[in-house]
């Protein structure tokens, strides 16, 4: 499924308890389905709890548009134009945000805090959560039209417990990559 949906630059909702790896999937999909050296850009949504500071970390302010802008900044999604922007919990997103971020869905158009004027941007966004989303976005928690935007591809991750022998691989990969560190061959009994 991975492979599949990196294929397209559509928006991709993933789903799941805390720690299943949402991140590890958002980067497989990019490094599967972007151009080596596109960027890849992380944001962990409640890291902000405060709207001017949200709406600028992601979409950028101008010289003096709140209190402490000194300086023009780029927001997360410049820094990610052409490739990806991977949007950490994104149930915890505060409305102002979810207002702009539909916008970018919708158009490609971002508009940073105080600009008067729109700047365009080509960035797949990646979301995750572990928040029943659309239960919030049913309840009005969570904006619906955004919610609808941001699933265009849906990839819900079990938990580990969930899925077998799966377990395996992690195993194997770990190991690899401890030899690859330090050099040592390590393995597991039965």
């Amino acid at each position: 499924r991975i492979e599949k949906v990196a294929r397209y630059r559509e928006p991709v909702l993933i789903t799941g308890e805390s720690g299943v790896g949402k991140e590890g999937i958002g980067q497989a999909i990019y490094l599967l389905g972007d151009p080596p050296g596109a960027p890849f850009v992380s944001v962990n949504c409640p890291q902000f709890q405060e709207d001017n500071l949200t709406v600028s970390e992601l979409f950028g302010h101008v010289k003096g548009s709140f209190t402490g802008a000194h300086a023009d900044r780029r927001g997360a999604f410049e820094e990610a134009d052409g490739g990806v922007i991977f949007l950490d919990e994104i149930g915890d997103l505060l409305p102002a945000a979810q207002a702009m971020l539909l916008r970018v869905l919708a158009s490609g158009e971002l508009r940073p805090l105080g600009a008067t004027r729109t700047r365009q941007v080509r960035v797949r966004v990646i979301s995750a959560t572990n928040k029943p989303l659309n239960q919030l976005a049913m309840s009005r928690e969570f904006r619906y039209d955004l919610f609808f935007r941001l699933r265009h591809f849906h990839i819900q991750v079990p938990p580990l417990r969930a899925r077998g022998d799966d377990w395996r691989l992690l195993v194997d990969y770990c190991l690899w990559r401890l030899a690859q560190k330090y050099g040592v061959r390590k393995q597991f009994s039965a």
